[in-house]
């Protein structure tokens, strides 16, 4: 039988953009956003596009806890921060490859942090 995040890691093989569901940081509530991933192997890279004045990463920072959904497949993970420059830089290339730079710099206006979920 699969694990779960077999489920979901073939289905994020087949989108180009997902949701997470964050807890707001002051509201508590659950905030479903879509947005844009790359996966590689058992890590998934999520780049905030305001960097880290990005609600969501705000909301994470204070509840890493967060809900990943592609095609209907789900997983609840842990969804620690990356502010290494040289971390952050390398997910900003793995989005430009996935992409296209014109797009990430058209979309992404400050790339200072990074999210990495490890899927195992």
């Amino acid at each position: 039988m699969a694990a779960p995040n077999d489920s979901l890691k073939d289905q994020l093989s087949r989108h180009r953009e997902i949701d997470i569901t964050v807890t707001g940081r002051k509201s508590g509530r659950a905030i479903l956003i879509p947005v844009w991933f790359v996966l590689e192997g058992d890590a998934l890279h999520l780049l905030p596009v305001e960097g880290s004045d990005t609600q969501w990463y705000k909301n994470v920072l204070k509840n890493p806890r967060i809900r990943v959904e592609a095609g209907g497949a789900k997983a609840d993970l842990q969804a620690p921060s990356v502010a290494d420059a040289s971390q952050v830089s390398s997910v900003v290339e793995r989005f430009r490859k996935k992409y296209g730079a014109r797009d990430v710099k058209k979309y992404y206006s400050k790339l200072d942090v990074a999210v990495l979920i490890h899927m195992d």
